[in-house]
């Protein structure tokens, strides 16, 4: 159970096939193995050491790859940075894992003297992708310089990643996933896929992301081919499922939409993909439905899960993405349990609820975490009795499938009544004119909180507050429907992970409040 097993493999039996494609770099498997090699030499003649970590803060490529294998093979601990956070978000990310070693690219070489500033211990900054002004290294000098090194092999318990949550709802924490949690997720995953090494997979989602992470893992496993664009824009995306033949790529829903709205996206060759995975935050229906219209021939698939499993909890295969026929209505569910993964819902006593009725979901596996990084009394209360507390609300079905009602912490109690946002983002998005939203609880003197949407309209519309609200309750019960709803231009706030930050817009109304709930 090591991360770095499949590129032994890999060179044993393909070692002249195509592992990586990046712009005009292409590299064998063979060559990609020997680069892993000889960075991890350069990482150990820089001063790390078994158990040390390292970090990378860098748009998508094929380096960012290399540095994501090369820290394990040198038996060090590798910590992907969200390179959307502020440079006091990052360097609280490196001084509380002890990061000593940093890999940055260009373009987020600005942060790097204000790392140094606010880092409380020496960094050694190797650039990705150019020599830059500042550098203590380079990556490629190293691989150019550096003789391949020995792989060192670490225990399967053994911390391989260290992933940092998004920290929108305060301090971020550090997620310690080992070697067996990823090996254990890939597997559980590639036996719910009917996969091959003839798989093209294209990392457009950030490779910062756990999510990301795991087709990492899963495509080198398969000895497929990975090809990547710098970061999510939908007009590259589109070239690039077009240009590569992409045959399956992983997306949040907001990209989803992205795509599928882009102007001329009839235009291109897509006939290749295959696969198509969404997951990080909830899909909206309408969205679904025009995902089914418009790539009928693609099967999706949608996953559920969090960092601290490394990632995933449970899945929802294409079969069940239909809109009409006895499986329709699971289209808005999250699918069921990965295979090895256990998964119950559960009351404030950690009791099993009924099965429909609303509770968290708590799961246990082998890709489960191991903790978070120093942080032993919330590791023992979100493992507590054994099971990992995702702070998820959901409703179990008598087939095992997993409908998310919420973050619990995003519950909105109005008047007594429990609303969750997710089941009103969703009538909104039924409305034509509604580009984006996200519901919200606001104080409120009579309720003690009101629900209210924050809408973007689709381009060329203006919404009528009162038509959305009539709209809204023909769809759902009124007690859940927005009491007040506001219009903004520009595009909702976004994690690095593509989550829409609820906290950013709760500001406004929750400013003066010693706590976020009335």
């Amino acid at each position: 159970m090591r991360v770095t097993q499949p590129l032994h493999r890999n060179l044993q039996q393909i070692p002249d096939q195509v592992a990586t494609v990046d712009g005009d770099r292409t590299h064998t498997w063979a060559q990609f193995v020997d680069r892993v090699a000889r960075l991890a030499g350069g990482l150990t003649s820089v001063g790390v050491k078994s158990g040390d970590r390292v970090g990378i803060i860098a748009l998508n490529s094929d380096r960012y790859m290399e540095v994501v294998f090369a820290a394990p093979w040198a038996g060090a601990v590798i910590v992907p940075v969200n390179y959307r956070w502020s440079a006091a978000e990052i360097a609280f990310s490196l001084n509380d894992s002890g990061t000593r070693v940093l890999f940055v690219d260009r373009e987020l070489w600005p942060v790097v003297a204000e790392l140094r500033d606010q880092v409380e211990h020496p960094l050694t900054i190797i650039s990705v992708d150019a020599v830059l002004n500042g550098e203590d290294a380079n990556l490629d000098a190293l691989v150019s310089s550096c003789p391949a090194a020995e792989e060192v092999v670490r225990a399967p318990d053994d911390i391989s990643g260290i992933f940092y949550t998004g920290g929108t709802t305060g301090r971020s924490k550090g997620v310690m996933l080992t070697h067996t949690n990823h090996v254990a997720n890939t597997l559980q995953f590639a036996t719910l896929l009917d996969l091959s090494p003839d798989v093209i997979y294209l990392h457009a989602a950030p490779m910062f992301h756990i999510a990301d992470a795991l087709y990492m893992y899963l495509i080198t496993h398969l000895g497929a081919k990975h090809i990547f664009i710098p970061r999510f824009e939908p007009i590259a995306c589109a070239k690039a499922l077009q240009e590569h033949a992409v045959t399956d790529t992983i997306l949040v829903p907001t990209m989803i939409q992205m795509l599928l709205e882009q102007d001329g996206f009839a235009d291109f060759d897509l006939s290749q993909l295959q696969r198509l995975y969404y997951g990080a935050s909830p899909m909206p229906e309408a969205v679904a439905h025009d995902l089914i219209a418009k790539l009928s021939w693609v099967r999706a698939y949608q996953l559920y899960g969090q960092t601290e499993s490394a990632p995933l909890l449970t899945g929802l295969d294409s079969r069940y993405h239909v809109t009409s026929g006895p499986d329709a209505g699971r289209l808005r569910s999250a699918g069921r349990a990965m295979p090895a993964v256990e998964l119950k819902i559960v009351d404030e006593q950690d009791n099993e609820v009924p099965r429909g009725e609303v509770g968290e979901i708590v799961a246990r596996g082998a890709n489960i975490m191991k903790g978070y990084w120093g942080r032993d009394d919330l590791s023992a209360e979100t493992l507590r009795g054994g099971w990992l507390h995702t702070g998820d609300a959901a409703y179990m079905d008598d087939g095992g499938f997993i409908f998310i009602s919420d973050r619990l912490k995003d519950m909105i109690i109005s008047g007594g009544e429990n609303v969750y946002s997710t089941e009103v983002e969703n009538a909104m998005y039924e409305h034509d004119e509604v580009g984006q939203c996200a519901v919200i609880g606001v104080p409120d003197d009579k309720w003690g909180e009101r629900v209210h949407a924050v809408v973007v309209p689709r381009e060329g519309c203006t919404p009528d507050p009162d038509d959305l609200m009539r709209h809204c309750r023909k769809l759902i019960a009124d007690y859940k429907c927005p009491r007040s709803i506001s219009f903004r231009a520009e595009p909702l706030p976004l994690s690095g992970a593509g989550k829409v930050l609820k906290t950013e817009l709760r500001k406004p109304f929750w400013g003066d409040k010693d706590r976020q709930v009335n």
